[in-house]
């Protein structure tokens, strides 16, 4: 049912991603766990197209959604740990054309208010860089800056990654690639060439996620189908959205490139420890705008009593405990986040820690 490797003690984690995997319908699945230099779990599992013909290996790679956010927040916080980039300067100072009164640490924590566009958007939006970054540098926020917070869905890649492109010169992919990734060996890419493209899975079950769920702001449905096809099989799994850099949700990677970015983190071989403590604070908390519900968000990261990390549309997550492990779970069936939640647990279990609660 599935494949890869967990140390000894840790059947539990490999018992509870095969119930995952024989339960979930679609496509599959994947799951790493780093703790203390050494992969505990590395494992993967199902099938990698809808039609079955094709599995889900080693290198199959998967859109996380919002579990990219993080990877494009770190590629600002290189430019702020070379003094490039201030995060208490105003947004203007680097993009002169944004109208919203907020600083760089706004835009990181998601208190900018820039979440939805007013106008209706085509989806080809989605694939033209400068015309998407002209309608959100003219888009007034929706409550002025620093007042509150709500995750910028579709947004934030755009809004952090053309800072990052009006320092540096290169797009927001093509510095993950050079700065982030490529140091530390990950396998996660924002923009794909046709070669990776042939390893990428197919998501499924985007037609559930679609159906409007009770108690969802009405911001919410406003922030997440403005332009439409986020959630799309038809959009998402087309050639040309895998090759476009929409960073807020359409990176893609292993479990074990997820994993191995947090565990990049803790280690220091990304960011300097002082600045990832300030990355991994609380910044903003409360009811998110958007979501409706309690959350709370650093730079780029979303902060709990567990630790941080982001989990993205679907089901899929990535972050690094206050216990230590790193942690990523990616599937290509869309569902709920109580598969990665049950899978962390087993790994809590086996190290002798409570489960977490959600």
């Amino acid at each position: 049912m599935c494949a890869g490797r967990v140390e000894p003690g840790f059947e539990l984690v490999e018992e509870g991603f095969s119930e995952v995997l024989r339960k979930q319908p679609g496509t599959g699945a994947a799951v790493a766990v780093w703790l203390d230099g050494r992969w505990l779990v590395d494992l993967w599992g199902g099938v990698a197209d809808a039609s079955g013909g094709r599995a889900w290996g080693p290198d199959s790679i998967v859109q996380p959604y919002s579990v990219t956010k993080p990877f494009v927040a770190v590629c600002a916080l290189r430019l702020v740990e070379r003094g490039a980039l201030d995060l208490d300067a105003a947004v203007q100072r680097y993009w002169p054309e944004f109208t919203a009164h907020a600083t760089v640490r706004h835009l990181l924590s998601h208190q900018a208010g820039v979440v939805a566009l007013d106008a209706p958007a085509p989806t080809d939006l989605f694939f033209d860089w400068d015309a998407m970054c002209s309608r959100l540098a003219a888009q007034p926020p929706l409550w002025e800056p620093g007042t509150a917070h709500g995750e910028s869905a579709l947004f934030y890649g755009h809004l952090v990654g053309e800072i990052v492109r009006r320092i540096d010169g290169r797009s927001i992919g093509g510095f993950l690639r050079d700065e982030v990734c490529a140091p530390v060996g990950l396998d996660f890419a924002i923009g794909l060439g046709l070669t990776d493209q042939a390893r990428a899975v197919e998501i499924t079950g985007l037609d559930e996620l679609r159906v409007p769920v009770a108690g969802e702001p009405e911001l919410y449905r406003r922030a997440i189908a403005n332009p439409p096809g986020a959630r799309d099989a038809a959009v998402v799994n087309s050639a040309r959205w895998r090759a476009a850099e929409i960073p807020a949700v359409n990176g893609h990677g292993t479990a074990r490139a997820i994993a191995g970015f947090y565990a990049a983190l803790l280690e220091g071989r990304t960011l300097a420890p002082t600045l990832l403590a300030e990355a991994t604070s609380v910044h903003a908390s409360g009811i998110d705008q958007v979501f409706g519900h309690d959350n709370a968000f650093g730079l780029g990261f979303g902060v709990d009593a567990n630790g941080f990390g982001m989990g993205g549309l679907g089901g899929s997550y990535g972050g690094a405990s206050r216990d230590g492990y790193t942690i990523a779970f990616v599937t290509g069936s869309m569902g709920t986040h109580d598969r990665a939640t049950s899978i962390e647990n087993a790994l809590r279990t086996c190290l002798g820690l409570p489960e977490l609660i959600d």
